[in-house]
């Protein structure tokens, strides 16, 4: 038996225990294969890391794949991040992204280590100018899609998760002053990590019960380290506080549902598990939009705020309205239109007939092209 991250398990792995959810619910069981949607769903549930058995008693991907369907590989860069890659204005991002991400390392550090105030003009307005760089053609939601090579548990993730919120505050109209709130919100709220023992964080063997507990304290760490900055926004300190809560009450660390948790740690913690569900794993890149959202579908929306999710999943799924893709039966086609009630499952246009993704037992969305 070894323990393996999240990030880091591969389909195939089988189950060395069984897997509880933060309210002792059964996710997984013990000898479960593992396949790529279950380990999103591990991702989903904020699972950071599970016991795998041996080598010599996992079954290999390969003799679980049906042998006569030969896809892409799923890391295989598709043409549609090509030409995201290749445009002028991601190369800009790009280059924003990473000189940010070095200066926010800093920052951060010096305040947790050092004590020192915290700008949040700054802070914003490094994370916003970063926005300036998308276009009509290519969106901020893509640019982050397609920087996953600098994807880490703490610095790269905040800012993520910071340029999601922004994003994802315009989509509900929110004014000037709640989007910066949202913006810095998402950058702070996994400050707390910061304060969790690398040989915890870090650690080869098994966690134990208490090991565990204290890894769920980074959410009250980032509190205590945000509200001794008395002039900050309060709400930044409740979306540390907070981001794992859910609305359904099954979160943490208070388990409190509903609006009792804070609006913006509502927001942040809907773009903190899209983050960690569309990052990319070892053996492939990042899910396909359309897969994630079919997850939440499948998983229920009643964990998050229901304005919030449904609004920002519309979101997500209008992005990519008229862009080519690849369905699961090989077919190349365009979608022509999403379905409200079905956001994972639009109408597509191939060259040999209109399939409703809604009403095809079995037949998805592969890729964007």
């Amino acid at each position: 038996m070894r323990e393996v991250l999240t990030s880091e398990l591969v389909p195939g792995m089988v189950l060395g225990d069984d897997i509880l959810n933060f309210t002792g619910q059964l996710v997984f069981s013990k000898d479960f294969v593992l396949t790529d949607k279950a380990i999103t769903r591990l991702a989903y549930y904020s699972i950071p890391s599970v016991i795998i058995q041996d080598d010599d008693t996992e079954i290999k991907y390969e003799e679980i794949k049906p042998i006569e369907i030969a896809p892409p590989p799923a890391f295989e860069e598709s043409v549609h991040s090509q030409k995201v890659k290749a445009s002028p204005n991601f190369q800009k991002f790009k280059k924003e992204f990473e000189e940010n991400l070095e200066s926010f390392k800093g920052s951060i550090n010096d305040i947790v280590t050092l004590n020192k105030p915290i700008d949040p003009d700054a802070l914003f307005a490094q994370t916003v100018n970063m926005t300036t760089f998308s276009d009509s053609s290519i969106s901020t939601m893509d640019m982050i899609q397609n920087m996953r090579e600098y994807d880490d548990l703490t610095f790269a993730h905040s800012m993520n998760v910071a340029l999601i919120c922004n994003v994802f505050a315009g989509w509900l109209h929110w004014d000037a002053e709640e989007t910066k709130l949202v913006t810095l919100c998402g950058l702070l709220h996994d400050i707390g990590k910061l304060k969790i023992p690398d040989s915890i964080i870090k650690s080869p063997n098994k966690l134990t019960d208490n090991q565990y507990k204290i890894v769920k304290t980074h959410t009250i760490k980032g509190y205590e380290i945000l509200k001794e900055h008395s002039y900050l926004d309060p709400h930044i300190a409740y979306s540390a506080l907070m981001h794992h809560e859910r609305y359904d009450g099954t979160g943490y660390p208070l388990g409190i549902a509903g609006e009792k948790i804070d609006k913006y740690a509502r927001a942040v913690g809907i773009a903190d598990v899209y983050d960690a569900m569309t990052s990319a794993r070892v053996y492939r890149g990042p899910w396909c939009p359309y897969r994630v959202v079919e997850l939440y579908e499948n998983e229920g929306f009643q964990k998050y705020d229901p304005e919030f999710i449904i609004t920002f999943l519309e979101n997500v799924v209008n992005t990519y309205l008229h862009n080519d893709v690849l369905l699961s039966n090989g077919e190349k086609g365009t979608i022509v239109f999403n379905n409200k009630a079905f956001l994972s499952k639009p109408i597509v246009q191939t060259d040999f007939q209109v399939y409703d993704l809604s009403k095809e037992t079995g037949l998805h969305i592969e890729k964007i092209l």
